[in-house]
C-alpha cells in the first residue's frame, strides 16, 4: 500500500458558530441540492478555508464579514484523498465574524454511509428509496461542506424541501412547515434550532413511516417510527425508552436536553444503531419486535440496543470525546450502561451474566492477540478511524469500565460522573478528564489503576497458590502478561495495577479480602479459614483477568461447579479461562473435557450459552480431523440430560431464560445429530412449512438449523420460500444465518449466490457467507473462494466501513493450517482493504494458533474421546 500523506486535523484559523443548512433530496435521480450558510468566526487573518468535503461540488462560495461586503471565492481546491477542500479568497479575510456561503450539489448514494438511499416496497408492492443519513464517524462531509471533528461543535439550524406526502425528521421539532413556491408537491419543513453539537451526531430522515407514541414520566415525547403498517412493533422499544429516559435522567441527575426523541427503524443499515441527537437510527432488527413472531433472544438485543444509544444521549452527545483516540470512552461507556439499563428494565434478563460471556471473555479473547491494540489508539485518517469499532472499543472498555464500577463503588461512581458531565456538558473532553473526575470523588488512584488497562494493549494472567497455616490460608499471587500463544516470555513484561478480590465455599459471593496488587508478585493472609474450604479469586468474574489455580485448588473448586454453590458468573468463568489455557498450550484440551462433564447438571442458559459457544470451537478446530464424529457424540452426551428436562414446548411459569436455554440446546442437539431431536425437528417443520402448526418464535432457528444441517435440495428450496414470504425482517435474517448448515457442496454454491442476489439486503449478505464458513470444513473453503472471487463487487459494497473486517473475519477465522495464514495473507497484500488490516492480521494469527493447538493436542483428544465410550465389547 502506498504510505499516506501524514494526516494533519483541520487548521484552526475559522471556526462555526451555526449552521443553516437547506437540502433538497431528489428520490428519483438520487441527488441532492445544498445551500449552506454559516455563521463563523475568523480568528487570525487568512484567505483560504479549509473544510471537510467529499463526493460533494461545490457550484459557489462566498464570505461576508458582519457588516462587510461579500467576497466571492476564487477557486475551489479539492484534495480527495483527505476528504478536505481549501476555498482560495482574492483578499484576507479579517479578524471577527461572518457569514460563509456554499451552493451544492451531491449524491443520494447507496454506500449506507453520509446522505443515502434506502431502499423499501411500498404497501402496494412498488419499490421506493428514503433519505436517511449516517455521519458517524467521518461521513456528514458528504451532507454538506463542514469541520467535520468531534471538537468542532457548533448549533445548526436545518431545512428540507421534500415531497409533501413524506415523514420528515431531523434532531429537533419542526417548527415550520410551508409550500415551497416552484413546486407544488413539495414542502419546505424546518426545525428548530439545535444545541450545541458535533456534526457526526447530525441526521435527516425522508420517507414513509408510521409511529407509535408515549410520554416519559419526565415530559420527553417518545415516539418509535416504523415501516407502513407496522407500528404495532414499535410498542416494545416504546416501552423501553419510556423507561430508560427517566432511569438515566436519574442516574446521572442530569436531564435530557432536547424536547423529544424519535427512534427510526431503516431498511439497508450497516450498524446496529446510531445514537444520533434526538433522532437514533436503527436497523430494523435492533428496534422492531412483534408479540407473535419475535423470539425472546431479539427482545433482549432490542433492550440493549435502545439502553445503549439512549446512554449516548448523555455520554457521547451532551458530552463528546476530544477525538476519535478516545472514542472508547463513548462506546464502552454505553456498552457497560445498556446492561445497567436492562436489568433497571428486566431483572429477570440475569443480564450480568450474560454481559460475562458476550462481552467480557470476547475481549479477552481478542486481547490476547499479538495483533490486538490499546483502548486508546492514536488514529489519525478516516480508514483507521473506522477500524477501531471493534471489540476493544466496545467490549473491552464495557468490561474495564465494569472493573472500575465495582472498585470505586456506585455511589462514587455516580458522583464522579455527574461531576464529569456538568463540568463537560456541551464541550469535549478526553480519557483523562474522566478520571479526574472520579478520583476526586472517591480518593481512589483511578488514572493510575486505569492508564494500566487503556494505554497497554492485553491483559494480565494471574497464578495462585495456596498452603495452610493451621486457620490461616497463605495465598501466592502473581501476574505476568496473557499471550494467546502461552506465557508472556522475556525480560520487558508489562504489568497491570490489578484489583483483585478472594471468596471463599463459606460465603462464595461475598470477597473476603479486596488487594490492588501493584507489582509482579504478593503474597496474602486469609484468616478463620478450614482446610476443607475452597477459596476462589476474582468472584463475580469483574477483575479483566485471566486465572490460573494450582492443580489441588483447581480440584477443590471442581465440587462448587458440580454442586452448583459457586455462582453461575464464576462457574462459567472458569470454564471459559480454562479453555483459553488449553488453547494457549498451558493445560491439556482434555483437562477442559473432564472439567465440561462436570455441568451435566447445570441448570444457568449463560453458563450452558458459553460452553456450547466453546464446544463450538473445539468442533470447528476438530472437523480438521478424522475423529471429527466423536466431539459430536460428547457433544450429544453433554447436552442430552438437560435437553430432556426442558422438552420442546414451554411449560407454565417458564420466562425468558428457560426460552433462551430450551433454543440453545435443542439446536445443539440437533446440529450435532442427535436421532430424537431431529426426528421432532423435522416433523415440526414439515407442520410449520405446510402452514398446519406454525413454530414457536424461539424454536425456529434451531429447527430451521436443524433441518438444514441433515437437509437436501428440497428443505433448501422450502427454506428459501419461507424467506421469501417472510414479512419481517427478523425471521429474514433467522434463515439467512441458518442457510449455510447446508452440506452439499452444489447447495452450498446456491446459499452463496443467493447471499448477492436481490432478495438479501446488503448487509445481511455478511451473515449468510458468515454461515457458510462457521458450519464445516467444506463450507469454509467454499466461502474463502467466494469471497475472493466476488471481491471487486463486496469491496465496492462496503468500502471502508466496518462489514468489510467483519466479512473476512468470519470467512478465513476458522482455518487451521499454517499455508492458509499464508495465503490470506498475500491475498490481502495484492487485494488492499485499509480499513481491515488489523483484522486481516488478527485473522492470520488465529490461524496460526489454531494449527498449533491441533499438532499439540489433536492425539490426546482423539484418545480420550475414545476411551471414554469405554473398551469395546
Amino acid at each position: 500500500m502506498p504510505e499516506r500523506r501524514p494526516f494533519v486535523r483541520l487548521p484552526t484559523d475559522v471556526y462555526p458558530v451555526n449552521y443553516g443548512l437547506c437540502l433538497k433530496p431528489d428520490l428519483i435521480d438520487f441527488t441532492f441540492e445544498g445551500k449552506l450558510e454559516a455563521l463563523v468566526e475568523v480568528t487570525q487573518a487568512t484567505n483560504q478555508i479549509v473544510m471537510n468535503c467529499a463526493d460533494i461540488d461545490i457550484i459557489t462560495a462566498s464570505f461576508a464579514p458582519q457588516g462587510g461586503e461579500e467576497i466571492n471565492a476564487t477557486g475551489f481546491n479539492y484534495q480527495n484523498e483527505d476528504e478536505k477542500v481549501t476555498l482560495s479568497f482574492p483578499s484576507a479575510l479579517q479578524k471577527g465574524s461572518g457569514t460563509l456561503k456554499i451552493d451544492f450539489v451531491g449524491e443520494l448514494n447507496d454506500k449506507m454511509k453520509g446522505f443515502y438511499r434506502s431502499k423499501y416496497t411500498s404497501a402496494a408492492g412498488e419499490v421506493r428509496y428514503a433519505a436517511v443519513t449516517q455521519f458517524e464517524a467521518t461521513d456528514a462531509r458528504r451532507a454538506f461542506p463542514c469541520w467535520d471533528e468531534p471538537a468542532i461543535k457548533a448549533t445548526f439550524d436545518i431545512a428540507l424541501i421534500v415531497p409533501k406526502d413524506r415523514v420528515t425528521l431531523s434532531n429537533m421539532n419542526v417548527i415550520d412547515r410551508k409550500p415551497y413556491p416552484e413546486d407544488e408537491d413539495l414542502v419546505e419543513v424546518k426545525f428548530s434550532t439545535t444545541p450545541i453539537m458535533s456534526t457526526y451526531l447530525v441526521a435527516f430522515v425522508i420517507g414513509e413511516y408510521d409511529y407509535v407514541e408515549g410520554q416519559s414520566s419526565d415530559g420527553i415525547t417518545v415516539r418509535v417510527y416504523t415501516p407502513v403498517g407496522k407500528a404495532e412493533q414499535g410498542k416494545f422499544a416504546l416501552e423501553v425508552a419510556t423507561k430508560t429516559l427517566p432511569f438515566y435522567k436519574e442516574y446521572f441527575s442530569v436531564p435530557y436536553p432536547l424536547p423529544k426523541i424519535d427512534l427510526i427503524a431503516i431498511a439497508d443499515f450497516a450498524a446496529g444503531a446510531m445514537e444520533n441527537w434526538g433522532l437514533v437510527t436503527y436497523r430494523e432488527t435492533a428496534l422492531l419486535i412483534d408479540p407473535k413472531n419475535s423470539c425472546s433472544s431479539s427482545r433482549q438485543w432490542v433492550a440493549l440496543v435502545v439502553g445503549h444509544e439512549l446512554a449516548h444521549q448523555w455520554f457521547g452527545n451532551l458530552v463528546t470525546m476530544e477525538w476519535w483516540t478516545h472514542l472508547w470512552l463513548n462506546e464502552g461507556f454505553a456498552s457497560w450502561i445498556e446492561y445497567l439499563c436492562v436489568d433497571h428494565c428486566f431483572p429477570e434478563y440475569d443480564i450480568w451474566t450474560q454481559f460475562v460471556s458476550a462481552d467480557y471473555t470476547r475481549a479477552l479473547d481478542l486481547d490476547a492477540l499479538d495483533s490486538s491494540h490499546p483502548i486508546e489508539v492514536n488514529v489519525g485518517h478516516p480508514s483507521e478511524v473506522d477500524e477501531i469499532f471493534d471489540a476493544i472499543s466496545y467490549s473491552k472498555g464495557a468490561s474495564v469500565i465494569r472493573m472500575l464500577h465495582n472498585y470505586t463503588g456506585d455511589k462514587d461512581f455516580r458522583k464522579g460522573m455527574n461531576a464529569y458531565l456538568l463540568k463537560f456538558q456541551h464541550k469535549n473532553a478526553s480519557t483523562e478528564d474522566l478520571w479526574d473526575c472520579l478520583e476526586q470523588a472517591s480518593g481512589k488512584p483511578i488514572a493510575a489503576v486505569m492508564s494500566s488497562w487503556t494505554k497497554q494493549m492485553g491483559f494480565p494472567i494471574i497464578e495462585v497458590e495456596e498452603e495452610q497455616q493451621g486457620e490461616d490460608r497463605i495465598v501466592k499471587l502473581s501476574q505476568k502478561k496473557f499471550c494467546a500463544s502461552g506465557p508472556h516470555s522475556g525480560e520487558d513484561c508489562p504489568s497491570w495495577m490489578v484489583p483483585i478480590s478472594i471468596c471463599t465455599s463459606e460465603d462464595p459471593k461475598c470477597a473476603k479480602l479486596e488487594i490492588l496488587l501493584d507489582r509482579a508478585e504478593t503474597t496474602v493472609t486469609l484468616s478463620g479459614v478450614a482446610p476443607d474450604q475452597w477459596i476462589k479469586v476474582n468472584p463475580g468474574t469483574v477483575g479483566f483477568y485471566r486465572i490460573q489455580y494450582s492443580s489441588t485448588m483447581l480440584e477443590s473448586l471442581l465440587p462448587g461447579v458440580r454442586d452448583l454453590s459457586l455462582q453461575p458468573v464464576d462457574r462459567l468463568g472458569l470454564q471459559n479461562d480454562l479453555f483459553s489455557l488449553s488453547r494457549a498450550g498451558m493445560i491439556s484440551t482434555v483437562q477442559v473435557l473432564k472439567l465440561m462433564e462436570a455441568f451435566v447438571n447445570e441448570p444457568n442458559y449463560t453458563v450452558w450459552s458459553d460452553l456450547s459457544c466453546n464446544l463450538g470451537v473445539l468442533s470447528s478446530l476438530l472437523s480438521h480431523t478424522d475423529f471429527h464424529e466423536e466431539i459430536q457424540e460428547f457433544i450429544r452426551d453433554l447436552f442430552t440430560p438437560i435437553g430432556l428436562e426442558l422438552g420442546w414446548d414451554c411449560k407454565p411459569g417458564e420466562g425468558h431464560l428457560d426460552a433462551l436455554l430450551r433454543g440453545l440446546v435443542l439446536g445443539k442437539l440437533g446440529k450435532a445429530g442427535h436421532k430424537p431431536t431431529l426426528e421432532e425437528a423435522r416433523r415440526r417443520f414439515r407442520d410449520h412449512a405446510e402452514g398446519k402448526q406454525g413454530l414457536a418464535a424461539d424454536l425456529r432457528s434451531p429447527v430451521y438449523l436443524t433441518v438444514l444441517k441433515h437437509g437436501d435440495s428440497s428443505t433448501l428450496d422450502t427454506m428459501l420460500k419461507l424467506h421469501k414470504q417472510a414479512d419481517m425482517q427478523e425471521e429474514k435474517n433467522r434463515i439467512e444465518r441458518v442457510l449455510g448448515a447446508i452440506s452439499a457442496p452444489d447447495l452450498i454454491q446456491k446459499v452463496l449466490s443467493f447471499a448477492l442476489s436481490e432478495e438479501v439486503r446488503p448487509q445481511d449478505t455478511v451473515s449468510v457467507i458468515g454461515g457458510v464458513a462457521g458450519s464445516s470444513k467444506q463450507g469454509r473453503k467454499a466461502a474463502w473462494k467466494f469471497v475472493k472471487d466476488n471481491w471487486e463487487e463486496l469491496y465496492n459494497r462496503y468500502q471502508g466501513g466496518f462489514l468489510i473486517s467483519r466479512l473476512i473475519k468470519l470467512t478465513v477465522d476458522g482455518f487451521a493450517i499454517d499455508k492458509m495464514a499464508a495465503e490470506i495473507k498475500s491475498f490481502f497484500e495484492s487485494h488492499p482493504a485499509p480499513a481491515a488490516e488489523r483484522t486481516v492480521q488478527q485473522c492470520c494469527e488465529n490461524i496460526l494458533l489454531n494449527a498449533a493447538w491441533l499438532k499439540r493436542d489433536a492425539d490426546d483428544i482423539s484418545q480420550y474421546l475414545l476411551q471414554r465410550k469405554g473398551p469395546p465389547v
